[in-house]
């Protein structure tokens, strides 16, 4: 069998997770990771070479499909059109109303390089995204409704550690149930972002820290927690070791609709997802488009996509007549 090369820039939680992911696929091999860090200092999960990202270009023949595991605050803008120009490459891209931009970008060097380039690659965006589309293609009037969690927000819990005083934090993202509930009664209602979330947030603060002003800097952020009702618990180390070190998270995409010649139908269609480790399941996105993103190269359809581009039949390890005999 054929395997596709897979790379692995950057070896953190989603780094991680793409390696474990693609080990489950057998038409594909972890050929490399790259790391910013010391290589003789990462410790595979998995047995694979470690490289600097130093000698990512060397390397070039040697990896099909480059998957981009950095932040998407600061690694990405840079990291996503640089490496498209040398190589297929995957992301996972999240800031939502930077994607233009970031598209045009990685487009443009993508095409230069003659590659293929999946941005934003997830499960929001990524598979929720699809969920949306095809809700508001199949039911026109509507409305669209999407909740997360519940689950940690590594984005908010990184910013909450960054108060003074804090030793740690995880910040738990948690759906309104009432908003939740009328939305699956098809009461289509007009939220606010306070209605939809609320935020749960575990604090280790320094002995000696000032709690008070902890918790206000924290429900006073803009931008993380001020337009949401924030509740704040603080608690041991010991008691952030013990109940908070893993990284579920999940969500929901709804879509209200009515057909019929006065709109008396009434529709919902729901995607829900609940993952027992956030990374992990990114990881495996990562991996299925890794797969379209090496046969799309193939193809000569070079530059950047979305999933909203790709055809569910490029993610699949099997064949067309496979898929028609056992999942259409």
């Amino acid at each position: 069998m054929e395997k596709i090369r897979i790379g692995i820039l950057g070896y953190g939680n989603l780094g991680k997770g793409a390696h474990l992911a693609a080990a489950q696929n057998p038409d594909m091999k972890v050929a490399g990771i790259f790391t910013r860090r010391d290589p003789s200092s990462v410790a595979p999960v998995l047995p694979a070479p470690v490289y600097a990202e130093s000698e990512a270009e060397r390397l070039r023949g040697e990896i099909d499909v480059l998957l981009l595991c950095g932040g998407s605050a600061t690694d990405l803008p840079s990291q996503g059109p640089r490496f498209a120009q040398l190589f297929n490459t995957v992301d996972s891209f999240d800031t939502h109303a930077a994607i233009p931009d970031y598209f045009a970008a990685v487009d443009k060097a993508a095409k230069s390089g003659g590659n293929a380039s999946l941005i934003s690659v997830g499960w929001d965006p990524g598979l929720f995204s699809l969920n949306r589309v095809y809700a508001q293609s199949v039911l026109p009037d509507g409305a669209d409704y999407t909740f997360w969690g519940r689950g940690v927000s590594q984005g908010h819990s990184d910013a909450a550690r960054r108060v003074s005083g804090v030793l740690d934090a995880r910040q738990y993202t948690v759906p309104v149930e009432s908003a939740v509930e009328a939305v699956r009664r098809g009461e289509m209602p007009k939220l606010t972002t306070r209605q939809k979330h609320t935020r749960l947030c575990y604090v280790v603060a320094e002995p000696g820290a000032d709690k008070a002003r902890i918790e206000r800097e924290i429900k006073e952020m803009p931008n993380y927690y001020a337009d949401y009702d924030t509740t704040v618990v603080f608690i041991t180390a010991e008691e952030m070791a013990r109940d908070h070190s893993g990284l579920p998270h999940g969500g929901f995409v709804i879509r209200s609709g009515r057909t019929g010649v006065q709109r008396e139908t009434s529709h919902v269609i729901e995607h829900s997802l609940n993952l027992g480790s956030n990374p992990e399941f990114t990881g495996s996105v990562l991996v299925a488009y890794a797969r379209a993103a090496y046969r799309l190269a193939k193809a000569g359809s070079f530059g950047a996509h979305t999933v909203l581009d790709v055809a569910p039949a490029l993610l699949s390890p099997k064949s067309g007549e496979e898929l028609r005999r056992e999942l259409l």
